[in-house]
Order: structure tokens, then sequence, then C-alpha cells
């Protein structure tokens, strides 16, 4: 289970990067993710969760900005990969797994970040305008995260 865990919060970090981190650092602070004693229980701390959840904030109003690049330009692709195994190998330090985890993220970042592009692009063209499609990915990405770290505990 936890590595299917692990999996679905790469797909997130796929979604949106500083959503995966903010919703992995709430989780730890709301004891959650069970990080103490890990090399990842600074992940449980108030400033971690300040930071990450700035990060995310900032990143959905970028994603509306239309000089945002793809998520599929090597950097922002390279940076959802680190990510997503970042928060995978967090998910699986609560179970002592840190690598097993790290590598589901890391493949599930790479599934999100595809699978989401794509998404969106259905989406959009449904609706004839990116934005309904940024916001239904942004409350999947808040609410699935959620959801995930919630899983963990």
């Amino acid at each position: 289970m936890l590595y299917l865990l692990a999996l679905l919060i790469g797909v997130v970090t796929g979604l949106r990067v500083g959503t995966a981190l903010a919703v992995t650092a709430w989780g730890a602070w709301l004891g959650w993710l069970p990080v103490g004693g890990t090399w990842a229980s600074f992940m449980g701390h108030w400033i971690a969760v300040a930071i990450f959840t700035i990060v995310a904030v900032v990143e959905l109003i970028t994603d509306q900005l239309p000089s945002t690049p793809s998520r599929k330009v090597p950097q922002q692709f390279g940076a959802r990969i680190v990510v997503g195994a970042f928060c995978g190998a967090v998910l699986g330090a609560t179970a002592g797994n840190t690598i097993g985890g790290l590598v589901a993220g890391a493949v599930g970042a790479v599934i999100g970040t595809l699978g989401g592009a794509e998404a969106r692009a259905r989406l959009a063209a449904a609706f004839g305008k990116d934005q309904p499609a940024a916001f239904i990915e942004d409350a999947v990405a808040i609410i699935g995260g959620l959801l995930i770290v919630a899983a963990v505990a």
C-alpha cells in the first residue's frame, strides 16, 4: 500500500510540484505522516509547512499565466521527477523504506507530468479555454494530495 501511496504522491507532483511538497509537509506537521525520528522529520516543522505552502500558492497563481513554460520542458520535467522522488521518499520513511518510496514517487511524477498535461489539454479543448481545466487540475492535486497523506496514517 505504501508504494501505491508514494506513486500517487508522485502523480500529484506531476500535476503541481508545490502542492505535493505542501501536502507532504502538512501531513507530517499534522501527524498523518509519522516521520519523527527519521531523516524526514524536518518536514513536520512549522517552517517547512510555511515555506512549502507559500511555494504551492505561488505555483497555483503562476500556473495561470500565459508565460508559464510547459511542464514537459526539461527543467520543469526534471524538477517534477526530483520532487516526486523526494515526496515519495518522505512517505517511504514512515515505514523505513525510503528507497522504495523514492522510486515509486519518481515513477509517479513521470506519469503525473505526462498524464496531467494530456488530461489538461483535453479538458481545455472541451471547455474552449485553459483556465477551467487548470482549476480542475488544481482541485485534483490539492484534494488528492491531502487524501494520499491522510491515508498513510
